[in-house]
């Protein structure tokens, strides 16, 4: 039997750019639906449930933006977003609102092929075992079968990329890890040198778990190198907690 192929929707309206990222996923094995508005593009993620979706941004009457928080609504759907846009402002918003990623066109067959897998292969990490809640210190505590976090008694739910980030770091607690080594982990090997990626949710979990997040309690910076977990007390060495499968 044939592994099945994973469905991809392309929305952009431009129909030279659904031609051109069509064709050459198609090249690489996948199922191609496309839609050229956020209208149809709901349509299609509610009906055909696609693995992934490359959303543009710049969109009429509906952006991109928008679509993916009325995605969001209603799925926890893959989603890439395709943008003219190279300002952090614009990436920053569309991460927040539940972006994967983010392509700045215009972007070459072997990036965005390659951005496609490593998004796939992360959405396919598997959940780590049972009996993965730590107690950090009498602040917080982490679960990370339910990729929860209790900061002072109150649930914070996190994110997928940032539990694979906090995973990482506190599984290396005491222990500096580089940057190169965090995105490869977290996003895959494609990523190694998107620091501000890595800045970007290292900033998103110190705003959910940090008493201060400009004083960090938990997560250091070692400027230029990477990023250390603070050491946890009665815990030497490297915790030992239920590994997700390496996006490596």
């Amino acid at each position: 039997m044939t592994e099945e192929r994973k469905h991809i929707l392309v929305v952009d309206d431009e129909p030279r750019m659904v031609r051109f990222v069509r064709m050459n996923l198609e090249l690489e094995g996948y199922v191609i639906s496309t839609a050229a508005n956020g209208t149809e593009a709901l349509a299609k993620v509610r009906d055909e449930l696609p693995d992934l979706v490359l959303l543009d941004v710049m969109m009429p009457e509906m952006d991109g933006y928008e679509v993916l928080e009325r995605i969001r609504q209603v799925s926890s759907v893959s989603v890439i977003m395709l943008t003219v846009k190279a300002e952090e402002a614009d990436k920053v918003r569309g991460l927040e609102l539940g972006a994967d990623d983010y392509v700045t066109k215009p972007f070459s067959p072997r990036e965005l092929a390659s951005r496609v897998k490593a998004a796939l292969r992360r959405a396919e990490m598997p959940s780590p075992g049972q009996k993965s809640t730590l107690v950090i210190d009498d602040r917080l505590t982490v679960d990370f079968q339910r990729r929860e976090v209790l900061v002072a008694g109150n649930r914070v739910k996190l994110r997928p990329t940032e539990y694979r980030l906090l995973y990482h770091l506190v599984n290396n607690a005491g222990w500096v890890m580089t940057h190169e080594t965090l995105l490869s982990k977290v996003w895959g090997y494609e990523y190694r040198d998107d620091t501000q990626l890595l800045r970007l949710y290292v900033t998103y979990l110190r705003q959910k778990i940090e008493p201060d997040p400009s004083n960090p309690r938990y997560i250091f910076n070692e400027r230029g190198v990477g990023y250390r977990f603070a050491e946890i007390k009665g815990r030497p060495g490297r915790p030992s907690l239920p590994p997700p499968a390496s996006s490596t």
